[in-house]
Protein backbone atom coordinates (compact mmCIF):
# COMPACT_ATOMS: atom_id res chain seq x y z
CA UNK A 1 0.00 0.00 0.00
CA UNK A 2 2.65 2.55 1.15
CA UNK A 3 4.63 1.65 -1.88
CA UNK A 4 1.41 1.86 -4.22
CA UNK A 5 0.44 5.49 -2.32
CA UNK A 6 4.03 6.67 -2.93
CA UNK A 7 3.98 5.19 -7.25
CA UNK A 8 0.93 7.70 -7.61
CA UNK A 9 2.28 10.35 -5.48
CA UNK A 10 6.07 10.50 -7.71
CA UNK A 11 3.07 10.42 -11.10
CA UNK A 12 1.74 12.81 -10.07
CA UNK A 13 4.61 15.43 -9.63
CA UNK A 14 5.89 14.04 -12.76
CA UNK A 15 2.60 15.01 -14.96
CA UNK A 16 2.55 18.54 -13.02
CA UNK A 17 5.92 19.25 -14.26
CA UNK A 18 5.73 18.14 -17.64
CA UNK A 19 2.89 20.03 -18.49
CA UNK A 20 3.30 23.26 -16.70
CA UNK A 21 6.27 24.73 -19.01
CA UNK A 22 3.89 24.17 -21.91
CA UNK A 23 1.27 25.75 -20.70
CA UNK A 24 2.96 28.69 -19.92
CA UNK A 25 4.95 29.31 -23.51
CA UNK A 26 1.53 28.86 -25.07
CA UNK A 27 0.17 31.41 -23.27
CA UNK A 28 3.07 34.00 -23.84
CA UNK A 29 3.56 33.07 -27.43
CA UNK A 30 -0.10 33.70 -27.57
CA UNK A 31 -0.54 37.59 -26.61
CA UNK A 32 2.40 38.42 -28.92
CA UNK A 33 1.55 36.72 -32.49
CA UNK A 34 -0.86 34.56 -33.89
CA UNK A 35 1.47 32.50 -35.96
CA UNK A 36 3.32 30.94 -33.00
CA UNK A 37 0.32 28.65 -32.11
CA UNK A 38 0.98 26.26 -34.95
CA UNK A 39 4.72 26.67 -34.49
CA UNK A 40 4.19 25.08 -30.88
CA UNK A 41 3.58 21.93 -32.01
CA UNK A 42 6.84 21.68 -33.43
CA UNK A 43 9.34 19.32 -31.82
CA UNK A 44 11.90 20.44 -30.17
CA UNK A 45 14.49 17.89 -31.57
CA UNK A 46 12.46 18.22 -35.33
CA UNK A 47 12.97 22.45 -35.35
CA UNK A 48 16.61 22.84 -33.30
CA UNK A 49 18.72 22.18 -37.07
CA UNK A 50 16.02 24.22 -38.90
CA UNK A 51 17.24 27.42 -37.15
CA UNK A 52 20.69 27.01 -38.21
CA UNK A 53 19.66 26.15 -41.98
CA UNK A 54 20.97 28.63 -43.91
CA UNK A 55 19.02 30.98 -45.91
CA UNK A 56 16.05 31.39 -42.99
CA UNK A 57 15.87 32.89 -40.01
CA UNK A 58 14.50 32.08 -36.39
CA UNK A 59 13.08 34.08 -33.64
CA UNK A 60 14.52 32.66 -30.27
CA UNK A 61 11.76 31.70 -27.82
CA UNK A 62 14.10 29.88 -25.68
CA UNK A 63 12.80 29.87 -21.74
CA UNK A 64 15.58 28.68 -19.97
CA UNK A 65 15.92 27.44 -15.99
CA UNK A 66 15.76 29.82 -13.76
CA UNK A 67 13.93 32.48 -15.52
CA UNK A 68 10.91 33.92 -13.98
CA UNK A 69 7.75 33.42 -15.38
CA UNK A 70 4.70 36.01 -15.60
CA UNK A 71 3.53 34.38 -12.39
CA UNK A 72 6.59 35.55 -10.72
CA UNK A 73 7.90 31.88 -9.82
CA UNK A 74 10.71 29.63 -10.76
CA UNK A 75 10.15 28.08 -14.23
CA UNK A 76 13.40 25.63 -13.85
CA UNK A 77 13.38 22.84 -16.41
CA UNK A 78 15.50 20.18 -17.10
CA UNK A 79 14.54 20.66 -20.92
CA UNK A 80 14.95 23.82 -23.44
CA UNK A 81 12.70 24.66 -26.29
CA UNK A 82 13.22 26.79 -29.54
CA UNK A 83 10.46 28.04 -31.33
CA UNK A 84 10.75 29.27 -34.84
CA UNK A 85 8.21 31.98 -35.74
CA UNK A 86 9.19 32.76 -39.42
CA UNK A 87 11.84 32.05 -42.34
CA UNK A 88 14.71 35.05 -43.05
CA UNK A 89 14.83 36.93 -46.19
CA UNK A 90 17.98 39.10 -46.68
CA UNK A 91 17.18 42.18 -48.34
CA UNK A 92 19.89 43.65 -50.49
CA UNK A 93 19.98 47.37 -51.17
CA UNK A 94 20.30 48.74 -54.87
CA UNK A 95 23.63 48.86 -56.83
CA UNK A 96 25.29 52.57 -56.41
CA UNK A 97 25.59 53.07 -60.34
CA UNK A 98 29.30 55.57 -61.20
CA UNK A 99 27.69 58.22 -63.79
CA UNK A 100 31.00 59.57 -65.10
CA UNK A 101 33.67 58.06 -67.57
CA UNK A 102 37.22 57.18 -66.59
CA UNK A 103 40.05 59.04 -66.48
CA UNK A 104 42.24 57.33 -68.93
CA UNK A 105 44.79 60.16 -68.22
CA UNK A 106 48.51 59.12 -67.05
CA UNK A 107 48.81 61.49 -64.19
CA UNK A 108 52.26 59.51 -62.86
CA UNK A 109 54.45 62.25 -62.42
CA UNK A 110 58.14 61.53 -63.64
CA UNK A 111 60.86 62.04 -61.80
CA UNK A 112 64.41 62.45 -63.47
CA UNK A 113 66.91 60.25 -61.95
CA UNK A 114 68.69 62.76 -59.47
CA UNK A 115 72.64 63.06 -60.16
CA UNK A 116 74.79 64.44 -56.67
CA UNK A 117 78.11 65.91 -56.88
CA UNK A 118 79.80 66.24 -54.31
CA UNK A 119 82.66 69.35 -54.38
CA UNK A 120 85.66 68.80 -52.64
CA UNK A 121 86.53 72.05 -51.34
CA UNK A 122 87.85 73.78 -48.07
CA UNK A 123 85.58 75.67 -45.99
CA UNK A 124 87.68 79.04 -45.40
CA UNK A 125 86.98 80.89 -42.28
CA UNK A 126 88.46 83.81 -43.05
CA UNK A 127 86.22 86.85 -42.75
CA UNK A 128 88.50 89.45 -44.54
CA UNK A 129 87.18 91.04 -47.69
CA UNK A 130 89.60 89.63 -50.20
CA UNK A 131 91.02 91.81 -52.95
CA UNK A 132 88.43 91.85 -56.18
CA UNK A 133 90.02 90.96 -59.84
CA UNK A 134 90.09 93.63 -62.77
CA UNK A 135 87.37 92.45 -64.78
CA UNK A 136 88.42 92.55 -68.46
CA UNK A 137 87.03 95.09 -70.56
CA UNK A 138 84.97 93.69 -73.96
CA UNK A 139 86.70 93.78 -77.55
CA UNK A 140 85.31 98.08 -78.79
CA UNK A 141 83.40 97.46 -82.04
CA UNK A 142 82.65 100.08 -83.79
CA UNK A 143 78.96 100.56 -85.40
CA UNK A 144 80.56 101.50 -88.85
CA UNK A 145 83.73 99.89 -90.11
CA UNK A 146 85.76 103.49 -90.88
CA UNK A 147 85.20 107.05 -90.71
CA UNK A 148 84.57 107.71 -94.26
CA UNK A 149 81.27 108.42 -95.68
CA UNK A 150 79.40 109.45 -98.73
CA UNK A 151 75.67 109.85 -100.04
CA UNK A 152 74.78 110.61 -103.51
CA UNK A 153 70.90 111.13 -104.71
CA UNK A 154 68.50 112.41 -107.04
CA UNK A 155 65.06 113.42 -107.22
CA UNK A 156 62.06 115.51 -108.98
CA UNK A 157 62.43 119.16 -109.50
CA UNK A 158 65.73 118.31 -110.87
CA UNK A 159 67.24 117.39 -107.84
CA UNK A 160 70.82 116.73 -107.26
CA UNK A 161 72.58 115.56 -103.70
CA UNK A 162 75.42 114.75 -102.36
CA UNK A 163 77.89 114.68 -99.31
CA UNK A 164 81.46 113.23 -98.46
CA UNK A 165 83.05 113.23 -94.92
CA UNK A 166 86.29 112.15 -94.51
CA UNK A 167 88.43 111.33 -91.58
CA UNK A 168 92.08 109.84 -90.51
CA UNK A 169 90.15 107.76 -88.04
CA UNK A 170 90.46 107.31 -84.25
CA UNK A 171 93.01 109.06 -82.71
CA UNK A 172 93.00 110.67 -79.28
CA UNK A 173 95.71 113.47 -80.12
CA UNK A 174 95.10 114.22 -83.15
CA UNK A 175 91.86 114.45 -85.91
CA UNK A 176 92.16 115.78 -89.16
CA UNK A 177 89.65 115.21 -91.88
CA UNK A 178 87.38 117.40 -94.49
CA UNK A 179 83.65 117.58 -96.50
CA UNK A 180 81.83 118.49 -98.81
CA UNK A 181 77.97 119.25 -99.43
CA UNK A 182 75.75 119.49 -102.49
CA UNK A 183 72.34 119.63 -103.67
CA UNK A 184 70.18 122.12 -106.19
CA UNK A 185 66.50 121.97 -107.21
CA UNK A 186 64.87 123.73 -110.09
CA UNK A 187 60.90 124.44 -109.27
CA UNK A 188 58.72 123.38 -112.56
CA UNK A 189 55.63 126.44 -111.74
CA UNK A 190 57.65 129.37 -111.79
CA UNK A 191 59.97 130.35 -114.15
CA UNK A 192 63.97 130.12 -113.17
CA UNK A 193 62.86 128.92 -109.46
CA UNK A 194 66.22 127.61 -109.09
CA UNK A 195 68.79 127.08 -105.64
CA UNK A 196 72.14 125.82 -105.38
CA UNK A 197 74.16 125.29 -102.53
CA UNK A 198 77.78 123.94 -102.18
CA UNK A 199 80.03 123.45 -99.23
CA UNK A 200 83.39 121.93 -98.42
CA UNK A 201 85.77 122.27 -96.05
CA UNK A 202 88.88 120.74 -93.97
CA UNK A 203 89.34 120.72 -90.21
CA UNK A 204 91.60 119.57 -87.70
CA UNK A 205 92.59 119.56 -83.69
CA UNK A 206 95.65 119.21 -82.03
CA UNK A 207 95.39 118.18 -78.31
CA UNK A 208 99.06 118.22 -76.15
CA UNK A 209 99.57 117.69 -72.64
CA UNK A 210 98.51 121.45 -71.45
CA UNK A 211 96.72 122.75 -74.35
CA UNK A 212 94.89 121.67 -77.63
CA UNK A 213 94.73 123.14 -80.75
CA UNK A 214 91.70 123.36 -83.38
CA UNK A 215 91.46 125.05 -86.73
CA UNK A 216 88.61 124.73 -89.89
CA UNK A 217 88.94 126.39 -93.40
CA UNK A 218 85.08 126.48 -95.33
CA UNK A 219 83.95 127.48 -98.35
CA UNK A 220 80.38 127.84 -99.67
CA UNK A 221 78.39 129.28 -102.53
CA UNK A 222 74.62 129.75 -102.30
CA UNK A 223 73.16 130.48 -106.74
CA UNK A 224 69.57 131.76 -107.06
CA UNK A 225 67.70 133.65 -109.25
CA UNK A 226 65.17 136.86 -108.55
CA UNK A 227 62.01 134.65 -109.82
CA UNK A 228 58.86 136.55 -107.72
CA UNK A 229 56.79 138.65 -109.09
CA UNK A 230 53.60 140.33 -107.94
CA UNK A 231 50.98 138.07 -110.19
CA UNK A 232 48.33 141.28 -109.61
CA UNK A 233 50.72 143.49 -112.11
CA UNK A 234 53.02 140.48 -114.16
CA UNK A 235 55.78 142.28 -115.82
CA UNK A 236 55.82 142.67 -119.31
CA UNK A 237 59.13 140.73 -120.33
CA UNK A 238 60.19 138.68 -117.17
CA UNK A 239 63.82 137.47 -117.07
CA UNK A 240 64.96 137.01 -113.30
CA UNK A 241 68.37 137.79 -113.11
CA UNK A 242 70.90 135.44 -111.13
CA UNK A 243 72.57 135.86 -107.97
CA UNK A 244 75.02 134.34 -105.86
CA UNK A 245 76.93 134.15 -102.74
CA UNK A 246 80.15 133.07 -102.23
CA UNK A 247 81.91 132.83 -98.87
CA UNK A 248 85.85 131.56 -97.63
CA UNK A 249 85.65 131.85 -94.03
CA UNK A 250 88.21 130.40 -91.36
CA UNK A 251 89.29 130.11 -88.02
CA UNK A 252 91.82 128.91 -85.26
CA UNK A 253 92.00 128.56 -81.72
CA UNK A 254 94.45 127.58 -78.98
CA UNK A 255 92.86 126.94 -75.14
CA UNK A 256 94.27 125.65 -71.99
CA UNK A 257 93.25 121.99 -71.48
CA UNK A 258 90.76 121.92 -68.04
CA UNK A 259 92.42 120.17 -64.98
CA UNK A 260 90.90 119.31 -61.81
CA UNK A 261 93.53 121.94 -59.73
CA UNK A 262 92.65 124.67 -56.88
CA UNK A 263 93.07 127.92 -58.18
CA UNK A 264 93.71 127.36 -62.04
CA UNK A 265 94.82 129.41 -64.60
CA UNK A 266 93.16 129.22 -67.63
CA UNK A 267 93.17 130.94 -71.21
CA UNK A 268 92.19 130.60 -75.02
CA UNK A 269 92.43 132.78 -77.99
CA UNK A 270 90.62 132.66 -81.15
CA UNK A 271 90.78 134.09 -84.65
CA UNK A 272 88.08 133.97 -87.25
CA UNK A 273 87.08 135.87 -90.38
CA UNK A 274 85.82 135.48 -93.86
CA UNK A 275 85.98 137.50 -97.25
CA UNK A 276 82.42 137.08 -98.74
CA UNK A 277 81.05 138.36 -102.28
CA UNK A 278 77.73 138.20 -104.12
CA UNK A 279 77.34 138.36 -107.83
CA UNK A 280 77.25 142.14 -108.55
CA UNK A 281 79.76 144.15 -106.35
CA UNK A 282 78.87 143.74 -103.08
CA UNK A 283 81.78 142.79 -100.81
CA UNK A 284 82.35 142.20 -97.18
CA UNK A 285 85.75 141.27 -95.57
CA UNK A 286 85.93 140.47 -91.52
CA UNK A 287 88.36 139.65 -89.13
CA UNK A 288 87.76 138.70 -85.51
CA UNK A 289 90.27 138.29 -82.32
CA UNK A 290 88.69 137.29 -79.32
CA UNK A 291 89.84 135.49 -76.05
CA UNK A 292 89.56 135.05 -72.50
CA UNK A 293 91.67 135.14 -69.25
CA UNK A 294 90.37 133.42 -65.93
CA UNK A 295 92.06 132.93 -62.33
CA UNK A 296 90.34 130.37 -60.24
CA UNK A 297 90.56 131.34 -56.03
CA UNK A 298 88.46 128.77 -54.28
CA UNK A 299 84.82 129.42 -55.10
CA UNK A 300 85.89 133.13 -56.82
CA UNK A 301 86.44 133.11 -60.89
CA UNK A 302 87.65 136.22 -61.60
CA UNK A 303 88.57 136.63 -65.55
CA UNK A 304 88.82 139.36 -68.28
CA UNK A 305 87.15 138.69 -71.96
CA UNK A 306 88.29 140.83 -75.13
CA UNK A 307 87.75 141.02 -78.71
CA UNK A 308 88.53 142.80 -81.55
CA UNK A 309 85.54 143.11 -84.60
CA UNK A 310 87.39 144.79 -87.85
CA UNK A 311 85.25 144.71 -91.15
CA UNK A 312 84.56 146.36 -93.99
CA UNK A 313 81.36 146.55 -96.18
CA UNK A 314 81.79 147.62 -99.86
CA UNK A 315 78.70 148.11 -102.79
CA UNK A 316 79.06 150.36 -105.55
CA UNK A 317 77.25 152.80 -103.51
CA UNK A 318 79.44 152.91 -100.70
CA UNK A 319 82.98 151.31 -98.93
CA UNK A 320 82.18 151.88 -94.69
CA UNK A 321 84.82 150.69 -92.17
CA UNK A 322 82.62 149.10 -89.32
CA UNK A 323 84.17 147.94 -86.23
CA UNK A 324 83.69 147.52 -82.51
CA UNK A 325 85.86 146.54 -79.74
CA UNK A 326 84.35 144.72 -76.73
CA UNK A 327 85.93 144.52 -73.04
CA UNK A 328 83.92 142.20 -70.46
CA UNK A 329 85.39 141.75 -66.62
CA UNK A 330 83.12 139.44 -64.49
CA UNK A 331 83.52 137.99 -61.62
CA UNK A 332 81.44 134.41 -61.04
CA UNK A 333 80.72 133.00 -57.75
CA UNK A 334 79.62 129.27 -57.65
CA UNK A 335 78.01 126.75 -54.87
CA UNK A 336 76.60 123.34 -54.28
CA UNK A 337 73.06 125.28 -55.65
CA UNK A 338 73.70 128.41 -56.91
CA UNK A 339 75.92 130.11 -60.00
CA UNK A 340 76.57 133.65 -60.37
CA UNK A 341 78.28 135.99 -63.52
CA UNK A 342 78.85 139.66 -62.40
CA UNK A 343 80.18 141.89 -65.64
CA UNK A 344 79.66 144.29 -67.47
CA UNK A 345 80.09 144.68 -71.23
CA UNK A 346 82.34 147.56 -72.47
CA UNK A 347 81.40 148.52 -76.13
CA UNK A 348 83.16 151.33 -78.09
CA UNK A 349 82.48 151.26 -81.99
CA UNK A 350 84.91 152.74 -84.08
CA UNK A 351 84.91 153.69 -88.25
CA UNK A 352 81.87 155.03 -90.14
CA UNK A 353 80.16 155.11 -86.38
CA UNK A 354 82.14 156.07 -83.52
CA UNK A 355 80.02 155.63 -80.19
CA UNK A 356 80.55 154.00 -76.46
CA UNK A 357 78.02 151.78 -74.70
CA UNK A 358 78.29 150.32 -71.08
CA UNK A 359 75.91 147.15 -70.57
CA UNK A 360 75.65 145.18 -67.68
CA UNK A 361 76.38 141.32 -68.09
CA UNK A 362 75.14 139.04 -65.27
CA UNK A 363 73.65 135.67 -65.07
CA UNK A 364 71.89 134.01 -62.21
CA UNK A 365 71.16 130.41 -61.95
CA UNK A 366 69.57 128.60 -58.75
CA UNK A 367 68.61 125.00 -57.75
CA UNK A 368 65.12 125.01 -57.24
CA UNK A 369 64.69 121.33 -57.23
CA UNK A 370 68.00 119.66 -57.09
CA UNK A 371 69.36 117.93 -60.07
CA UNK A 372 65.66 118.11 -61.72
CA UNK A 373 64.98 122.34 -61.99
CA UNK A 374 66.58 125.22 -61.90
CA UNK A 375 66.01 129.08 -62.50
CA UNK A 376 67.64 131.06 -64.15
CA UNK A 377 68.04 134.93 -64.64
CA UNK A 378 69.89 137.17 -67.28
CA UNK A 379 70.40 140.33 -68.03
CA UNK A 380 72.59 141.85 -71.01
CA UNK A 381 73.10 144.80 -73.49
CA UNK A 382 75.20 144.55 -76.91
CA UNK A 383 75.80 145.99 -80.16
CA UNK A 384 74.70 144.26 -82.87
CA UNK A 385 76.93 144.78 -86.37
CA UNK A 386 75.19 145.31 -89.32
CA UNK A 387 76.40 142.13 -91.61
CA UNK A 388 75.99 141.88 -95.71
CA UNK A 389 76.69 138.05 -95.40
CA UNK A 390 74.11 137.82 -92.27
CA UNK A 391 71.40 139.62 -94.70
CA UNK A 392 72.10 137.75 -97.29
CA UNK A 393 72.02 134.08 -95.48
CA UNK A 394 68.63 135.38 -94.33
CA UNK A 395 67.23 137.00 -97.55
CA UNK A 396 68.88 135.65 -100.59
CA UNK A 397 66.62 138.02 -102.48
CA UNK A 398 68.40 141.56 -100.66
CA UNK A 399 69.36 144.33 -103.78
CA UNK A 400 72.49 146.13 -104.08
CA UNK A 401 73.58 149.00 -101.62
CA UNK A 402 71.93 147.69 -98.88
CA UNK A 403 71.68 150.49 -95.87
CA UNK A 404 74.33 149.71 -93.27
CA UNK A 405 73.33 150.81 -89.71
CA UNK A 406 73.97 148.48 -86.22
CA UNK A 407 71.71 148.55 -84.16
CA UNK A 408 71.75 148.53 -80.04
CA UNK A 409 70.09 145.93 -77.57
CA UNK A 410 70.13 148.09 -74.85
CA UNK A 411 68.55 146.08 -72.69
CA UNK A 412 67.74 142.52 -72.70
CA UNK A 413 65.51 140.66 -69.91
CA UNK A 414 65.16 136.89 -69.48
CA UNK A 415 64.03 134.77 -66.67
CA UNK A 416 62.85 131.27 -66.68
CA UNK A 417 63.02 127.79 -65.59
CA UNK A 418 65.16 124.48 -67.16
CA UNK A 419 66.23 120.95 -66.20
CA UNK A 420 64.50 117.76 -66.24
CA UNK A 421 60.99 116.61 -65.39
CA UNK A 422 61.55 113.09 -65.71
CA UNK A 423 64.74 110.74 -66.84
CA UNK A 424 65.52 111.65 -70.66
CA UNK A 425 62.14 114.66 -70.28
CA UNK A 426 64.42 118.15 -70.60
CA UNK A 427 62.59 121.42 -70.69
CA UNK A 428 63.64 124.87 -70.96
CA UNK A 429 60.94 127.81 -70.67
CA UNK A 430 62.12 131.21 -70.95
CA UNK A 431 60.01 134.83 -70.43
CA UNK A 432 61.77 137.79 -72.16
CA UNK A 433 61.88 141.56 -72.88
CA UNK A 434 64.45 143.40 -74.90
CA UNK A 435 64.78 146.76 -75.66
CA UNK A 436 66.25 147.82 -79.31
CA UNK A 437 67.37 150.89 -80.63
CA UNK A 438 67.18 150.80 -84.66
CA UNK A 439 65.97 147.27 -85.17
CA UNK A 440 66.93 146.20 -88.73
CA UNK A 441 63.86 144.75 -91.19
CA UNK A 442 63.39 143.77 -94.47
CA UNK A 443 60.64 145.30 -97.03
CA UNK A 444 59.70 144.08 -100.62
CA UNK A 445 61.04 147.08 -102.80
CA UNK A 446 59.08 145.98 -105.99
CA UNK A 447 58.71 148.22 -108.97
CA UNK A 448 58.50 147.89 -112.60
CA UNK A 449 61.94 146.79 -112.46
CA UNK A 450 62.73 145.30 -109.46
CA UNK A 451 61.88 142.45 -108.09
CA UNK A 452 63.71 142.65 -104.57
CA UNK A 453 64.22 143.83 -100.95
CA UNK A 454 65.31 146.85 -99.04
CA UNK A 455 66.66 146.88 -95.20
CA UNK A 456 64.89 149.56 -93.33
CA UNK A 457 65.45 149.93 -89.62
CA UNK A 458 62.60 151.40 -86.80
CA UNK A 459 63.83 154.79 -86.08
CA UNK A 460 63.88 154.61 -82.24
CA UNK A 461 63.71 152.17 -79.64
CA UNK A 462 61.63 148.80 -80.19
CA UNK A 463 60.57 146.15 -77.71
CA UNK A 464 59.58 142.98 -77.85
CA UNK A 465 58.19 140.72 -75.35
CA UNK A 466 57.78 137.09 -75.48
CA UNK A 467 58.33 133.82 -74.59
CA UNK A 468 59.90 130.52 -75.89
CA UNK A 469 59.61 127.19 -74.63
CA UNK A 470 61.82 123.77 -75.66
CA UNK A 471 61.01 120.28 -74.87
CA UNK A 472 62.70 117.51 -75.58
CA UNK A 473 61.45 114.14 -74.82
CA UNK A 474 63.80 111.09 -75.26
CA UNK A 475 62.16 108.02 -74.06
CA UNK A 476 65.27 105.63 -75.63
CA UNK A 477 68.16 105.65 -77.55
CA UNK A 478 65.83 104.44 -80.32
CA UNK A 479 63.04 107.36 -79.86
CA UNK A 480 63.34 110.90 -79.47
CA UNK A 481 60.88 113.66 -79.68
CA UNK A 482 61.44 117.90 -80.16
CA UNK A 483 59.83 121.08 -80.01
CA UNK A 484 60.26 124.86 -79.74
CA UNK A 485 57.93 127.39 -80.01
CA UNK A 486 58.34 130.65 -79.64
CA UNK A 487 55.31 133.87 -79.21
CA UNK A 488 56.76 137.72 -79.93
CA UNK A 489 54.97 140.61 -79.10
CA UNK A 490 56.23 143.66 -81.08
CA UNK A 491 55.80 147.61 -79.85
CA UNK A 492 57.55 149.52 -82.59
CA UNK A 493 58.98 152.76 -82.27
CA UNK A 494 58.04 154.60 -85.86
CA UNK A 495 56.98 151.42 -88.43
CA UNK A 496 53.86 150.18 -88.15
CA UNK A 497 53.91 146.19 -88.28
CA UNK A 498 57.79 144.27 -87.86
CA UNK A 499 57.67 143.76 -91.25
CA UNK A 500 58.44 140.34 -92.41
CA UNK A 501 58.71 138.90 -88.91
CA UNK A 502 56.12 136.70 -87.53
CA UNK A 503 54.47 136.60 -84.36
CA UNK A 504 54.15 132.66 -83.61
CA UNK A 505 56.84 129.74 -84.86
CA UNK A 506 56.76 126.20 -83.88
CA UNK A 507 59.08 124.05 -85.18
CA UNK A 508 59.29 120.13 -84.11
CA UNK A 509 60.71 116.43 -85.03
CA UNK A 510 61.09 113.10 -83.71
CA UNK A 511 64.01 110.58 -84.87
CA UNK A 512 62.77 106.81 -84.72
CA UNK A 513 65.05 103.60 -84.66
CA UNK A 514 62.76 101.03 -85.25
CA UNK A 515 65.52 98.51 -86.31
CA UNK A 516 69.26 98.23 -86.21
CA UNK A 517 68.84 98.83 -90.17
CA UNK A 518 65.76 101.03 -90.29
CA UNK A 519 65.17 104.80 -89.29
CA UNK A 520 62.89 107.75 -90.35
CA UNK A 521 62.82 110.57 -89.03
CA UNK A 522 60.25 113.93 -89.36
CA UNK A 523 60.15 117.87 -89.09
CA UNK A 524 57.39 120.21 -88.95
CA UNK A 525 57.51 123.91 -88.91
CA UNK A 526 54.39 125.92 -88.60
CA UNK A 527 54.77 129.47 -89.10
CA UNK A 528 52.37 132.37 -87.97
CA UNK A 529 50.92 135.18 -90.64
CA UNK A 530 53.20 138.14 -90.89
CA UNK A 531 53.18 141.50 -92.75
CA UNK A 532 54.63 143.04 -95.79
CA UNK A 533 54.71 146.33 -97.59
CA UNK A 534 54.55 147.97 -100.74
CA UNK A 535 55.84 151.22 -101.93
CA UNK A 536 52.97 153.36 -102.40
CA UNK A 537 52.33 155.30 -105.88
CA UNK A 538 53.49 158.88 -106.50
CA UNK A 539 54.50 159.89 -102.68
CA UNK A 540 51.53 157.67 -101.31
CA UNK A 541 51.97 156.03 -97.97
CA UNK A 542 53.08 152.09 -98.56
CA UNK A 543 50.35 149.23 -98.55
CA UNK A 544 50.83 146.54 -96.30
CA UNK A 545 50.15 143.30 -97.80
CA UNK A 546 48.96 140.06 -95.57
CA UNK A 547 51.92 137.26 -95.84
CA UNK A 548 49.69 134.11 -94.81
CA UNK A 549 50.56 131.75 -91.99
CA UNK A 550 51.83 127.79 -93.19
CA UNK A 551 52.90 124.40 -92.19
CA UNK A 552 55.45 122.85 -93.75
CA UNK A 553 55.78 118.84 -92.98
CA UNK A 554 58.95 117.03 -93.79
CA UNK A 555 60.13 113.01 -93.23
CA UNK A 556 63.04 111.08 -93.78
CA UNK A 557 63.68 106.96 -94.17
CA UNK A 558 67.28 105.41 -94.34
CA UNK A 559 67.80 101.86 -94.17
CA UNK A 560 71.40 100.16 -93.73
CA UNK A 561 71.43 97.03 -96.11
CA UNK A 562 75.17 95.77 -94.28
CA UNK A 563 77.55 97.63 -92.22
CA UNK A 564 78.94 99.70 -95.71
CA UNK A 565 75.35 100.17 -98.11
CA UNK A 566 72.40 102.03 -97.14
CA UNK A 567 69.38 103.44 -98.84
CA UNK A 568 67.85 106.71 -97.83
CA UNK A 569 64.86 108.60 -98.93
CA UNK A 570 64.04 112.22 -98.19
CA UNK A 571 60.15 114.05 -98.88
CA UNK A 572 59.68 117.48 -98.40
CA UNK A 573 56.48 119.45 -98.62
CA UNK A 574 54.66 116.87 -97.85
CA UNK A 575 51.10 118.92 -97.73
CA UNK A 576 52.06 120.07 -100.77
CA UNK A 577 51.13 123.88 -99.74
CA UNK A 578 51.85 127.18 -101.18
CA UNK A 579 54.80 128.70 -98.93
CA UNK A 580 55.71 132.15 -98.92
CA UNK A 581 58.70 133.57 -96.26
CA UNK A 582 59.12 136.19 -98.24
CA UNK A 583 56.20 137.95 -100.44
CA UNK A 584 55.66 136.92 -104.15
CA UNK A 585 58.74 133.65 -103.39
CA UNK A 586 56.68 131.03 -102.87
CA UNK A 587 58.98 127.96 -101.53
CA UNK A 588 59.02 124.46 -104.14
CA UNK A 589 55.67 122.63 -103.63
CA UNK A 590 56.04 118.64 -103.23
CA UNK A 591 59.38 117.14 -103.57
CA UNK A 592 60.65 113.97 -103.16
CA UNK A 593 64.80 112.35 -103.42
CA UNK A 594 66.84 109.39 -102.64
CA UNK A 595 69.68 107.66 -103.19
CA UNK A 596 72.20 105.65 -101.41
CA UNK A 597 74.69 106.03 -99.30
CA UNK A 598 78.61 103.73 -98.30
CA UNK A 599 80.76 103.37 -95.59
CA UNK A 600 84.08 103.37 -96.99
Amino acid sequence: MIRSRHIYALLTLVIVFYFAPANAQNKTTAKKKAPAKTAAKKTPAKTKPAAKKQGTAATDTTKKGGQVNNAGKNANSLSEEIVVTTAYKPVLADAVKIRRNPNLEDKTPFKAPLTYITLDKRLERNTEIHQLDAMKMPKEQDSVPSNNYARIGLGNLKTTFGEAYIDNGKDNALQVGGYAKHIAQSGSSIYKQNESRDEVGVFGKAITEDNNFSGRINYNRRGTNFYGFDPANPPVSFNPAKQHFSTLSGEGEVAKNFKDVENEFTYAVKVNGYLWNNAFQAKENNLVVSGFLNETVKQFYAGLGASLDLSTQKDSAYSYNNSILRLNPYLKFQGTNYKIDAGLNLVREFGFSTRVFIFPAAKLELQVIPKYVRLFAEIKGDVNKSSLRDFSETNPFIEDNIAIKNSVDKLDIALGLKGTLAPGVGFKATIFRNSIKDMPLFVNDFNATNNKFAVIYDNGNSRVSGFTGELDVKISDDLDIFGRVEFRDYKMASEAEPWNLPKFKLTAGTAIHITKQLSINGTLLFRGSAYDRLPGAAGAAPVKVPIDSFADLSGGVEYRINNRISIFGRVNNILNTTNQVWLYYPNYGFNIFGGVGFHF
